[in-house]
């Protein structure tokens, strides 16, 4: 992204703290404020989302020559839409009726500035492994995967062959990140980027670039910027891909000529991308139990009879590109590893 003055970020290295879900990536999920998931059942919708405007160059629904709304004194948004611009040939009467309707959302505000620990680092707390994993490894994820499996069976099988992942992990990953569909996030993409760019500090930066390939993805597969749902980070579709990962690494699976991440058939065939593109290597040992060890390569978990250690293996560290966390990857694991089962 070309620099920009944004006078109330911080500096664009502390953009490599962010990692954790699809975007190399945000962990929105696992592990801040806290590693409490809240599963809210929402309806997939039962088709693909379909383009809804023209080139926004073009486009004349936002149109007006003057900043309104939540962000009218806001120099910072002025700055943003003369670089995308300057840099990318939007429409400025475009950007600026788009963003005099963006909404601050409190709540991502809060979500994105828990306070600060600064106490000493701390082991594994009692039982917090097994905590997490309760709320992964039931009989509804499971049998949830089971069907998932079973009525995208080609998509997941080609996906597979295509890109050398084992099947289960596609999944697994769509189990732990969506409930197979039925927890996209029912978040305005457009608002909680805008909030997350303009209203937090903590990794501004970061979220302004995702802001900006957000808007580069809507023009490339014309999406009307504040129809798509998602996560209040920002994270789209069955995979919650983040609008980087999104241009990167998203695929027209059904060769429809259109990306649509809230289908299966495009998201079965992105998560494979994603894992081919960090490095899975087929058939290949996860993780397996192990005596507590110093080695880096053995991690400790954990679980309400006591820690568990584990050591893992270079596909392990690919699912932790998707998010940053152990007990995550793990999770992914086992997930996977009981739906191939009962599948």
């Amino acid at each position: 992204m070309t620099n920009i003055a944004y006078t109330h970020l911080l500096p664009l290295s502390l953009v490599t703290l962010m990692t954790g879900c699809a975007s190399d990536p945000v962990d929105y999920q696992g592990n801040y404020p806290n590693d409490t998931y809240q599963q809210t059942v929402i309806v997939p919708p039962k088709k693909p989302m379909q383009p809804l405007i023209q080139h926004p160059t073009i486009n004349n629904n936002y149109s007006t020559h003057v900043l309104t709304g939540a962000y009218a004194d806001y120099p910072e948004v002025q700055t943003f839409i003369k670089h995308m611009v300057q840099t990318h040939g939007f429409s400025e009467d475009y950007l600026i009726g788009l963003f005099s309707q963006a909404q601050r959302l409190d709540y991502v505000i809060r979500l994105e500035s828990p306070e600060p620990y600064t106490g000493p680092v701390l082991r594994p707390k009692p039982g917090s492994w097994t905590k997490y994993r309760s709320q992964f490894l039931t009989d509804a994820h499971i049998n949830n995967g089971v069907a998932f499996w079973r009525n995208n069976a080609a998509a997941i099988e080609k996906a597979s062959q295509t890109y050398g992942v084992d099947p289960e992990y596609i999944v697994g990953i769509i189990g732990v990140e969506t409930f197979f569909g039925k927890n996209f996030g029912k978040t305005c993409i457009f608002d909680a980027l805008t909030t997350l760019a303009f209203d937090t500090h903590r990794r501004a930066p970061y979220f302004t670039q995702e802001l900006e390939n957000f808007l580069l993805m809507a023009k490339e597969e014309g999406y009307e910027p504040r129809e798509p749902r998602g996560s209040w980070a920002g994270a789209m579709g069955y995979g919650q891909f983040m609008p980087s990962s999104f241009r990167k690494l998203a695929v027209d699976f059904d060769n429809n000529g259109h990306r649509d991440l809230w289908h299966p058939n495009d998201a079965v065939g992105s998560v494979a991308h994603y894992f081919s593109e960090h490095g899975w290597q087929l058939h290949s040992v996860v993780t397996q139990p192990a005596p507590p060890s110093d080695d880096p390569e053995v991690i400790e978990l954990g679980a309400s009879g006591g820690s568990e250690y584990w050591r893992i293996y270079p596909n392990f560290k690919v699912i932790k590109k998707y998010n940053n966390s152990n007990k995550y990857a793990m999770a992914v694991h086992q997930l996977a590893q009981a739906i191939k089962q009962r599948y």
